[in-house]
């Protein structure tokens, strides 16, 4: 299966600050769970501890190697990145990566697609942000307008990458 970057990025490149996402667009939130159902989103202990609660209809699975989460059904706590390439070999689903920023630099060499949706914003006081050139070597494959000043785009890896 395959293994996808999701994020919503300011136009400064911010993703988070204070421990949060800087910003609530409804249409951005149905969007992200409408991807992800019944697939498996990886993230950082930050990001798991930023959530409400579990991302339900989903496998939770947190890359940490300092934290105890509590044992519940639904969520798999690994320590590294080889742990979790490993575990997506037996997976019939595809595996999201849906940060923070540590989380998407630790799998940038494995993400197949990326899935990018726009926020319409510059979040001056913003304290997280997407890795400089995480999109290069991929394009767009197709937008998808999600509100009316949001949109997401789809990108695919170039041919020229996929062949390397």
């Amino acid at each position: 299966m395959a293994i996808i970057g999701i994020v919503a990025v300011g136009r400064n490149g911010a993703i988070g600050r204070g421990g949060a996402v800087p910003w609530h667009y409804s249409a951005d939130l149905k969007f992200f769970r409408q991807q992800t159902l019944h697939h498996a989103c990886v993230m950082g202990r930050k990001t798991w501890l930023s959530l409400p609660r579990l991302l339900k209809g989903r496998l939770n699975i947190v890359v940490s190697r300092s934290i105890e989460i509590e044992q519940q059904e639904g969520v798999v706590v690994l320590r590294d990145r080889s742990s979790v390439i490993s575990l997506n070999a037996y997976l019939s689903c595809d595996l999201f990566i849906i940060g923070g920023e540590q989380i998407y630099r630790t799998f940038s060499p494995d993400i197949e697609r990326w899935i990018v949706t726009r926020v319409p914003v510059s979040v001056a006081d913003a304290d997280t942000f997407m890795p400089p050139g995480f999109l290069d070597g991929f394009g767009v494959a197709r937008t998808a307008q999600l509100a009316e000043d949001l949109h997401a785009e789809f990108y695919e890896k170039s041919p020229s990458e996929v062949t390397r």
